[in-house]
């Protein structure tokens, strides 16, 4: 049917018109006939698609909303619309995809009042959908025989995230990038040999702490400090909230300190240190009570850190990517510090970690060779 713009526009008002009035069959002629005449847009699919459901077509009004979608891919209306169809049609995997791509789209603009609550809808609907994939899953691994207390920590993990309990945190250094290392967060201490030999020094290395700090926290200094050409952001920049007291500070030994801490710098050298250009580290470090260390990555993913607890109040915690931990004192941590981690200290007392660098078991002794090449070649640039 041949129309003129001026057709199109009579047919378009008094279709909106007779949607107002509640006369949705009469609606739906008015914009089928421009859609007909191949003068509709997107908004005419938008209404003929609400007529439709007025007048509890399903077919068409999606037939509709796959038009005004092929016109519109991002139409916040449409796809909650469509999303709507496909959870009527009992297809609860596409209707999850438009709404969550919907809401994605929402949270990007300003909304009028009826849309939003057309979106609060459908947060309610997906979040009713995911606990009802994850209650199904749940029962079906629990028939298939595993249990979450059967589970493997990183089976376990992989659950979390597809719930959407956890995220996909994965190695970011911000200056030097191994590949094909495993995304680790925290590794198992009873990997490395060493480990108890560190652990078995750690009430001596306190005690020389607490020694040290009989005369105070001379020779502790913010961990963050400003540099002339480079200016930083950060709440710790300058703060001695976050100090540290160093026996090797990037390859560089501190001998007065380790003079007073002898068993301290002993004990990490049965460690694999990483004797490169900017290593090994070994230090102190201070966390004073109240303060929070932001998320952040280290530089480099060829090493790991290591964490030693000496001195640990309550409510001191630590996360690297999902897994969030408490020190306990006398027990290392071993983790990557290329994958995002943050500390706190909510306890009203300071918090004191030795900490030190190693190098990551997965490296060969070419490749770590090769790696002291590119730091020692850094330096000498």
């Amino acid at each position: 049917m041949a129309l003129t713009n001026h057709d199109a526009e009579r047919l378009a008002r008094s279709g909106v018109q007779a949607l107002q009035g509640g006369r949705s069959a009469e609606a739906r002629r008015n914009f089928e006939a421009i859609t007909q005449s191949g003068r509709a847009n997107a908004q005419i699919w938008l209404l003929l698609a609400v007529a439709c459901r007025a007048d509890t077509d399903a077919l068409a009004e999606e037939a509709a909303l796959d038009q005004l979608l092929a016109l519109e891919p991002h139409a916040v209306r449409g796809l909650i619309m469509k999303g709507d169809c496909r959870a009527g049609a009992d297809d609860e995997r596409a209707a999850l995809r438009l709404y969550e791509m919907a809401l994605r789209i929402a949270a990007q603009q300003e909304l009028p009042d009826d849309l939003r609550v057309e979106m609060q809808r459908a947060e309610i609907w997906v979040a009713a959908l995911k606990e009802q994939i994850v209650d199904r899953r749940e029962t079906t691994l629990n028939a298939r025989g595993w249990p979450e207390n059967l589970r493997s920590a990183r089976f376990q993990q992989s659950i979390d995230i597809l719930a959407g309990r956890k995220r996909i945190f994965v190695q970011e250094p911000t200056a030097y990038y191994f590949p094909e290392l495993p995304q680790i967060q925290f590794y198992d201490r009873a990997l490395f040999d060493w480990v108890p030999a560190v652990e078995a020094a750690a009430a001596t290395i306190k005690a020389e702490l607490t020694s040290l700090l009989a005369d105070g926290l001379e020779g502790f200094r913010p961990y963050i400090q400003s540099e002339a050409d480079q200016a930083r952001a950060n709440p710790l920049l300058d703060n001695r909230d976050w100090s540290a007291l160093f026996l090797c500070e990037n390859g560089r030994r501190s001998d007065d300190v380790i003079a007073r801490c002898p068993s301290a710098m002993a004990a990490v050298q049965s460690a694999p240190l990483p004797y490169i250009a900017n290593s090994p580290t070994v230090m102190f470090s201070l966390l004073r009570p109240g303060a929070r260390i932001a998320p952040h990555t280290g530089m480099h993913n060829a090493r790991l850190t290591c964490h030693l607890p000496l001195v640990v109040p309550p409510n001191c915690r630590f996360r690297v990517g999902n897994d969030v931990r408490e020190w306990e004192e006398g027990k290392l941590m071993i983790f990557d510090d290329t994958i995002e981690h943050e500390a706190w200290n909510d306890s009203d007392e300071d918090r004191f970690v030795l900490i030190f660098d190693i190098w990551r078991p997965e490296l060969s002794d070419q490749e770590r060779e090769q790696v002291a090449a590119v730091f020692l070649g850094a330096a000498d640039a």
